[in-house]
C-alpha cells in the first residue's frame, strides 16, 4: 500500500481498501474486469483517483454509480466515505456478480448492487449524486444520468482531458435538459498521483424539475405550468 493511500482513506477503512485492491488484482483481472497491466498501478491510477471524487460529494448523500463495472468509482467511494448510501448500477451479470461478492466479502452495509441499465430506474428513483467513470461522452451521459438526479442534486462524473470538447458538443443537450453551467474540477493537484478531472452538472432551476422526468426524445424535461415553475409531482425514493 503506497503512502498516498493513507491520505485518501480513513485509517479505519484502510484494510477494506487494501482488500478491495487485492480482489481487483486477482479476481478482477481473471474475470476481465481489470486489465493485467493495470494491476501494478491500481492504487494511484484507480483507487486514490476515485477516492478524490469524494471531495465533490456532500455528507450523508445518496449516490448512484451508473455503469459501475468493477466498482470504480462506486466501491471506492463507499469505502472512503461510509457516510454515503451507495447504489451500484451495472447491466452485465459477470460484473454484478463480482460486485455482489465484493460487497459481501468486505461487508459494505452502505452499498446496494442493482443489475440494470440506468434508464430502468428512470421515474422511480432519484439520488443526491449520480457518478460515472468512462461510461459515455457527456452528450449521451446526460440522458442516462439526469433523470436520476434529485432537484438539488448533481451529476458528478470522472472525465479525461477532452472534457472541454465534451461540454461544447453537449451544449444543446445541456440546454434541453435544463442544466446549469457545467463545472470542471481538477482534484488532487497537490497529490503524488495523476489529478482527477471531474465534471459536475446540476439543474439550472431545481424548482422547475418535475418527476418523473420524460425520457423520450424531444419530450420536455421540466415542468411548464402557467407560472413557468412547478414542483416535484412524483414520489422520490432514496436508496436503502
Amino acid at each position: 500500500m503506497p503512502a498516498v493511500a493513507r491520505r485518501a482513506f480513513p485509517s479505519a477503512r484502510l484494510p477494506l481498501a487494501e482488500a478491495y485492491a487485492g480482489l481487483l488484482a486477482t479476481d478482477g483481472v481473471l474475470r476481465g474486469l481489470i486489465g493485467p497491466r493495470e494491476a501494478p498501478r491500481l492504487w494511484d491510477r484507480h483507487l486514490v483517483n476515485c477516492a478524490l471524487l469524494g471531495e465533490l460529494i456532500p455528507d450523508a448523500a445518496t449516490v448512484c454509480d451508473i455503469g459501475s463495472g468493477a466498482g470504480l468509482p462506486g466501491v471506492v467511494l463507499a469505502i472512503a466515505r461510509p457516510d454515503l448510501t451507495m447504489t451500484l448500477v451495472e447491466p452485465l451479470l459477470r460484473r454484478t456478480t463480482f460486485l455482489e461478492e465484493v460487497v459481501a466479502d468486505l461487508e459494505l452495509s452502505n452499498v446496494e448492487v442493482v443489475r440494470a441499465r440506468a434508464d430502468a430506474l428512470h421515474g422511480s428513483r432519484t439520488f443526491d449524486v449520480v457518478t460515472s467513470r468512462a461510461v459515455a461522452p457527456l452528450e449521451r451521459l446526460l440522458g442516462w444520468s439526469m433523470p436520476l438526479v434529485a432537484p438539488t442534486g448533481a451529476l458528478v462524473a470522472m472525465k479525461g482531458t477532452s472534457v472541454a470538447e465534451e461540454i461544447t458538443a453537449a451544449a444543446a443537450e445541456l440546454a434541453r435538459w435544463g442544466c446549469g453551467a457545467p463545472e470542471v474540477h481538477e482534484l488532487g493537484t497537490d497529490w503524488p498521483v495523476s489529478p482527477t478531472v471531474a465534471l459536475r452538472v446540476a439543474w439550472a432551476d431545481p424548482t422547475r424539475v418535475s418527476w418523473p422526468l420524460a425520457t423520450s426524445p424531444g419530450s420536455p424535461r421540466t415542468s411548464t405550468g402557467s407560472s413557468g415553475r412547478g414542483r416535484s409531482t412524483g414520489k422520490r425514493r432514496r436508496s436503502t
